[in-house]
């Protein structure tokens, strides 16, 4: 008779079967594209409610105050918001204080709104004004003159009067937006979007965080915020609100939050599932023990 394996090998052997477990279950819905239906929040229908409420040739902020590092988190929430308001023709007005944001922004005009709403004219319907340092600074001086922080936009063109970009008449400060949206990773963020600009200006905003910082953020809902996304998981409602309210962008550029949760919701479940798992073996072989004795 083999003798019985000491409880450390066994220790070994199970962390391995765990190990694997977890690895099939974030690659395999990696490889066949496995993705669940979300139920959006009232706080994500409250966003969404918000931005399809905007009449044609609302003025709207968009910031992009991330990076590449949260990029996978980011990301999708911001293009997100880009269709939503490009089917609602609206006047987009991109920013960052975020030095690496920028780039961001230059990915989402050139390869997103250039792509799939070529009606949409830049420095008509959309302008990208760039990156400028400052953090909170430059929303203050944005507050009594937009054109004073951003006098060009990223293509050196004047926002002044005669600069070339129709979309800049009649704008003086940020008091002249119908709406705020920031997709924030951090600081300069959300919180001094609210602070500086959405409250003393009466302005209307809503946003987008990384999970880990939105309970910081959620005390701001609903009197000087009407909603936040927070992380992956807002992002894949608010695309799920969008592919059902409008089912041409069903498509797999449109889901990358959905898709992208389909690994993690599998995860869960086999963590959840192993978690019941352990407590059955240990039960019973706690049982075993007290009738061997």
């Amino acid at each position: 008779m083999s003798p019985r394996p000491q409880p450390e090998v066994e220790g070994v052997t199970g962390r391995r079967v765990i190990y694997a477990l977890m690895l099939l279950a974030v690659i395999a819905p990696m490889v066949w594209r496995i993705s669940f239906k979300e139920r959006p929040s009232a706080m994500t229908r409250d966003i969404f409610a918000a931005i399809e409420a905007l009449p044609p040739g609302a003025r709207v902020v968009l910031a992009y105050d991330f990076d590449p590092a949260s990029e996978p988190e980011m990301k999708p929430m911001g293009d997100a918001f880009s269709r939503h308001l490009a089917l609602k023709q609206a006047r987009i007005f991109y920013l960052t204080l975020w030095p690496l944001g920028q780039g961001e922004i230059d990915m989402v005009t050139r390869r997103l709104l250039a792509i799939e709403y070529p009606e949409y004219r830049y420095g008509t319907d959309y302008v990208n004004l760039g990156f400028m340092s400052g953090n909170e600074g430059v929303i203050s001086v944005a507050m009594t003159d937009l054109k004073k922080g951003f006098s060009t936009d990223v293509h050196n063109a004047s926002t002044g009067t005669g600069g070339g970009l129709p979309i800049m008449r009649g704008i003086d400060n940020l008091r002249n937006m119908d709406l705020i949206v920031d997709v924030a990773a951090g600081y300069p963020g959300l919180r001094e979007w609210i602070q500086y600009a959405a409250v003393p200006g009466g302005i209307p905003i809503i946003g987008g965080s990384v999970a880990v910082k939105s309970p910081e953020l959620f005390p701001y809902v609903p009197a000087q915020c009407l909603g936040i996304l927070a992380g992956l998981k807002g992002a894949a409602e608010y695309e799920q609100l969008l592919v059902d309210r409008y089912p041409h962008l069903d498509r797999p550029e449109s889901r990358v939050a959905l898709e992208r949760m389909g690994p993690q919701t599998v995860a869960h479940l086999v963590v959840m599932l192993l978690i019941i798992a352990g407590n059955v073996i240990h039960i019973t072989r706690r049982r075993r023990g007290v009738e061997a004795a």
